[in-house]
């Protein structure tokens, strides 16, 4: 779970095209990389991008240790000693822009470039895009699950169901950022400082001789924090009316229950009628939380029906993204070094979703001066000035150039900040309850109809004039060299 020692943290290819460059001594020349998504997840209207604090601190740490220079020299490729050698004095000395985590980001816009040589940019594909895709995923699960869930509590509760420590701690962050208030992981709590919430399972109240001793015990052990799980046996029937009594037996001691959990059965007929039953007993005050196999769309169907539930806790569905386990973000070259100049590269596809677009890119958010919502992210090479300067700006779809508009009064934001510069990290990462903080933000520059659930609005991603005129032609040029 830390950022040190990942250098295998690769895929094998990566070290074998550094190698190949390496022999042909090309190794140093000059690349640039820019890794995007083609397709939102969750059928979302946007992603929130995470993930950049251990990219960052991935790169910074980035060395070849003595066991992996080992493990290097017994593999089949039989990999020249003068390779592992460079690799032993190997640091990353290129540049690194990329979005700040919490920003709401789209389809086919850059959200990290990096620029270096090819050896230290290829490097460092595989590790980058596994840090950006997984916590971008869950973030944007969770901001999904936030914005129905509204002002309730939620808590990530996913650890065991999580893919291994590394999801289920880094998941924890990313639910975090995008709205959860809690997580059950204390290793979580630890790291980053999240708070931490827990109740108790069901063989606690399995142990003793009775629901009732079971609540009990845990009452009078844990008085200022007493959560009780009532649906081991009879939610209604056993676990509410228990749970009463020790609820009283609290007041007595001068305390009170803080919440009912129920995990199982109709939790909106359950939570409705536990409702009625605690209000009934003057404890009004208790919280009903729910758990079990929720997501967005349980949570808006409960809440559809009524459930009076306060507190969820999500698990499984969150921390494995269960509807869409991979967000399939990828890093491709879209600028390298020929002749000593840096010029424009493009990939063809017999799929147009995967043709590239070339040149080394800015984003930039074009955000109303009236409303302060945001317009559209507006793609341009580096020297364009046209939006920067606050000119007249025609957005026009790239795939449909016919679908036109033309905006004036607006503020364009860039979206790519430097974190590192030559291999110096320029960038000071925030605080977790500053970048939380900052999603909300971001969330408030949209329209609510870019935000719902449901058909969400797309959100327009434009390519400048010169940048797809750009694309146009590389494709042009390749396709004429195949008819000749």
């Amino acid at each position: 779970m830390q950022s040190e020692s990942l250098a295998l943290h690769t895929d094998k290819y990566q070290i074998n095209m550094m190698y190949a460059h390496w022999v042909h001594g090309t190794h140093l020349r000059k690349a640039v990389f820019e890794a995007y998504f083609r397709k939102l997840p969750f059928g979302n209207g946007y992603a929130v991008f995470a993930g950049l604090e251990r990219i960052a601190k991935y790169v910074e740490h980035l060395r070849f240790t003595e066991e992996d220079l080992s493990y290097l020299m017994e593999q089949e490729e039989n990999y020249d000693p003068a390779f592992i050698e460079l690799l032993r004095n190997f640091q990353f000395r290129g540049t690194i822009l990329s979005m700040q985590e919490g920003d709401l980001c789209f389809p086919n816009e850059p959200l990290i470039r990096v620029e270096g040589t090819i050896l230290e940019t290829q490097l460092i594909e595989t590790a980058l895009l596994n840090f950006m895709n997984y916590q971008t995923l869950i973030a944007t699960k969770a901001s999904r699950i936030k914005l129905v869930a509204d002002k309730d509590v939620l808590l990530e509760f996913g650890t065991r169901r999580a893919q291994e420590a590394d999801a289920a701690v880094w998941g924890s962050r990313a639910a975090y950022i995008a709205g959860f208030d809690a997580t059950s992981n204390l290793l979580a709590g630890k790291m980053f400082g999240i708070p931490t919430k827990g109740t108790h399972a069901h063989s606690w109240v399995q142990t003793f001789g009775s629901e009732q001793e079971a609540f009990e015990v845990f009452a009078k052990a844990l008085p200022d924090q007493v959560s009780l799980l009532v649906d081991t046996y009879d939610t209604l029937n056993s676990g509410i009316p228990h749970a009463i009594k020790t609820a009283e037996l609290l007041e007595k001691m001068g305390k009170r229950l803080g919440s009912i959990r129920i995990d199982s059965g109709d939790l909106a007929y359950q939570s409705i009628q536990a409702r009625q039953l605690l209000d009934e007993a003057g404890l009004s005050y208790v919280k009903i939380v729910a758990s079990n196999d929720l997501d967005e769309n349980t949570v808006f169907n409960l809440k559809a029906q009524g459930a009076k539930i306060d507190t969820w806790g999500i698990g499984t569905q969150l921390i494995t993204a269960a509807d869409q386990p991979a967000l399939g973000g990828v890093y491709k070259l879209v600028e390298r070094e020929l002749d000593g100049e840096m010029a424009p590269t493009i990939k063809i596809s017999g799929n147009p979703e995967k043709v590239t677009s070339p040149g080394k890119k800015d984003v930039l958010r074009i955000v109303s001066k009236e409303s302060g919502k945001a317009i559209a992210d507006y793609i341009c090479l580096p020297h364009e000035q046209l939006a920067r300067e606050g000119e007249k700006l025609r957005l026009f779809d790239p795939v449909h150039p016919y679908m036109k508009k033309t905006v004036s009064s607006y503020e364009a934001v860039s979206m790519l900040r430097p974190i590192f510069i030559d291999g110096e990290r320029v960038y000071q990462l925030p605080a977790l309850q500053e970048i939380r903080q900052h999603h909300r933000d971001q969330l408030n520059m949209f329209w609510p109809e870019y935000l719902r659930k449901l058909n969400p609005e797309i959100y327009r991603v434009n390519l400048s004039q010169e940048a797809w005129e750009l694309k146009q032609r590389m494709i042009e040029e390749y396709m004429s060299q195949l008819d000749e």
